[in-house]
């Protein structure tokens, strides 16, 4: 699809973003392009409504304020008082966020439960043929060998795909519903916990191995990673949150590609903020040089407080800080100089989220009751689903696709000498 075609549709009188979809059916698979149909529209002069959807007429930082000022504790006590009707699959996820950033307790508890998509539903990712991820934590990359075994032998008993990720961690995919509480047992039996995967929340910090082994580095980045990871873990936001900690200006974790990334001086750390990958890429801007490890962390502290409070539903640190009345300039005049007098209040959200973070994962299996959602049948809660099935593609279980898999190439494969 095309901008010109999307233009024209606008001309045609196509001027929100469902009817676009509908007639062009931009944004209708992964989404990435949806924030572009709206600049679109702003160019061509139209004017876009705030509202979250047809259920609130508010923006999602409005209701944000409203839910915090308010104490509201609920998604129908917030229709009830600010919206109309039982809501859609626009506003519950982005109010189960809101919600959950503000520390309203286990995000599949009562009412919360029905707010959630697939994935936070199941507290795991679904993949194309109705199997699940599992995806545990993995601090900054590093790993003990012990969890590492662990991992091999959850994968190999459960008969897991098993892949090393971008993000330092190992996924393992193919798992059925009613398997995840199996696994999930075995891997908080073993020290691991969730890595949120599934969620619009922190994801992974990546970090080179920085001065403790590496002749370059000039600052432990493995240290600062895993304490960041530790601290940002389960951070619910607008979107989901990468990040990074280069231990020298050679920046092999690629912390520039981030959310928020880090990168080693000789002096202490910069701080680069606005990046991602994906759709758009963009390389991060530097935010503050040479901080100490209190100051760096206070900032991001801010940082991420600040975006879960004001961005829109959906949008990346990149964009908000592109669409922000006064850009980098505004954010750093925020965050340092506490221009708007909010800093107090954002450091104390980011303690309290400290303090009450509890694994989604440990406290599921630990509840029989929160165990009775992990069934493929309702009513034969042990029968596995009996279509999905598996082929074997270099040595490891994939969705049986028939013809719809890809053509070998002919490669070698790789051998092990005896």
């Amino acid at each position: 699809m095309t901008k010109d075609q999307i233009i024209g549709a606008i001309h045609e009188g196509y001027t929100d973003v469902p009817a676009i979809k509908a007639c062009t059916r931009a944004g209708t698979s992964c989404g990435s392009c949806v924030p572009m149909l709206k600049q679109l529209l702003s160019v061509a002069g139209v004017q876009l409504s705030k509202a979250l959807c047809e259920h609130f007429d508010h923006s999602r930082q409005e209701l944000f304020e409203i839910v915090q000022v308010r104490g509201i504790r609920t998604f129908s006590q917030l229709v009830t008082e600010h919206g109309r009707g039982r809501g859609c699959d626009i506003c519950k996820p982005a109010v189960a966020s809101i919600l959950a950033s503000l520390g309203n307790g286990y995000v599949l508890d009562g009412e919360q439960a029905s707010l959630q998509d697939t994935n936070d539903h199941f507290l795991a990712n679904i993949q194309r043929d109705g199997t699940y991820s599992v995806v545990p934590r993995i601090p900054g990359g590093e790993i003990t060998p012990e969890k590492l075994i662990v991992i091999g032998e959850v994968a190999r008993d459960f008969n897991l795909y098993t892949k090393i990720t971008g993000g330092q961690r190992i996924d393992l995919f193919g798992a059925r519903v009613e398997q995840l509480p199996q696994i999930w047992r075995r891997l908080v039996d073993a020290g691991f916990e969730s890595g949120h995967a599934y969620g619009k929340a922190l994801r992974t910090i990546k970090s080179c191995v920085g001065s403790t082994w590496c002749r370059y580095g000039v600052q432990d980045s493995v240290g600062l990673a895993v304490a960041l990871e530790l601290r940002y873990r389960g951070l619910r936001a607008p979107h989901k949150i990468k990040s990074a900690v280069s231990g020298c200006a050679r920046e092999c974790a690629e912390a520039r590609s981030k959310d928020f990334g880090i990168i080693a001086t000789d002096n202490g750390w910069n701080l680069y903020v606005g990046g991602n990958g994906g759709f758009r890429p963009r390389h991060a801007d530097l935010f503050a040089s040479d901080l100490s490890t209190d100051d760096l962390v206070t900032y991001i502290d801010r940082f991420l407080m600040f975006y879960i409070r004001t961005a829109d539903r959906l949008q990346r640190t990149a964009a908000w800080i592109e669409a922000m009345d006064g850009g980098l300039d505004h954010l750093r005049a925020v965050i340092v100089d506490d221009s708007l007098g909010l800093c107090a209040e954002l450091d104390a959200a980011m303690a309290r989220h400290v303090d009450l973070y509890e694994d989604e994962w440990r406290a599921t299996i630990e509840d029989p009751e929160r165990l009775r959602r992990f069934a493929s049948f309702v009513n034969a809660p042990d029968t596995p689903d009996p279509s999905i099935s598996f082929d074997v593609e270099r040595g490891q279980p994939v969705p049986a696709l028939g013809e719809r898999r890809p053509v070998a190439l002919g490669l070698p494969t790789i051998g092990v000498r005896p």
